[in-house]
């Protein structure tokens, strides 16, 4: 059976994080594996708090599963610390981990920082050289690229400025963007676009933006386009596959709280 594993931080609610991911993996068929960079203390409608995990535990974790099980791909979302982003680089290079997603997970979606200073500098040194794919949405991508990303091309200019910081490949998520500019609205209406792109050439992946707000989006988002590279799935058909299956959890989401909604997954 195929494998993925998510290095990423808790969240009790299973509605993101590492729960989520599992979710997803066993969905798409494959085994997932878990290492844990953090634990929040969160719900639907907010990040209270946040508790890091030592980076020697988070080596143990690694060192453990990477020894014993081989990891046909792996993702990496809330990374919290340098020190965190350090451990998780020589871990993928000591085991030659190919098929690597970055989800780089900066702020939470009620405004909380979920990295410490110096953090996203690690991440572009030592993280992103060993990237396949790497997946922010509109406000990651501004920060990561230095530049306002106000229409198509500034998305465009954005996405070229990504993939000059190493990965193969990026993918600019649009719950954030429209096919009119950048969202003014949870109400919005009109299609929604994730930006591909390899190096040579864009791909616009499109779907119906669906009213609402929704938790954990770009965690389903990230996992399941891990677990479809594990499967042997090209890039860009996992993009879209993994675009389907977003799509299909939040047409079927729900209300467990008093925030956002839960994907169904």
């Amino acid at each position: 059976m195929k494998t993925a594993l998510t290095i990423a931080g808790s969240d009790p609610t299973s509605g993101a994080g590492t729960q989520l991911d599992i979710k997803v993996f066993h969905r798409i068929g494959v085994h997932g594996l878990s290492v844990l960079t953090s634990i929040t203390a969160q719900n639907t409608a907010a990040v209270k708090s946040i508790y890091p995990v030592e980076p020697d535990a988070v080596r143990g974790q690694l060192e453990v599963l990477l020894e014993d099980i081989g990891v046909d791909a792996v993702k990496t979302g809330m990374l919290y610390s340098s020190s965190i982003v350090e451990v998780v680089s020589v871990a993928l290079k000591k085991y030659g981990i190919k098929k690597v997603v970055v989800d780089p997970v900066m702020v939470s979606s009620s405004g909380m920082s979920l990295v410490e200073e110096g953090t996203v500098e690690k991440m572009i040194e030592g993280l992103f050289p060993l990237t396949t794919i790497i997946t922010p949405n509109i406000y990651e991508a501004s920060i990561l690229s230095g530049i306002n990303i106000e229409g198509f091309e500034t998305l465009y200019e954005a996405a070229g400025k990504i993939k000059a910081l190493g990965p193969e490949i990026v993918i600019i998520t649009g719950g954030h963007f429209s096919a009119t500019g950048i969202s003014p609205s949870k109400d919005n209406t009109d299609t929604v676009i994730d930006l591909y792109y390899n190096g040579i050439e864009f791909h616009r992946i499109e779907s119906d933006r669906l009213a609402g707000e929704y938790h954990g989006t770009g965690c389903a988002f990230s996992s399941a386009l891990t677990a479809y590279l594990a499967l042997g799935n090209s890039s860009l058909k996992a993009s879209r596959k993994a675009k389907e299956f977003v799509v299909d959890a939040l047409r079927n989401a729900y209300h467990i709280g008093s925030g956002m909604e839960m994907l169904r997954v």
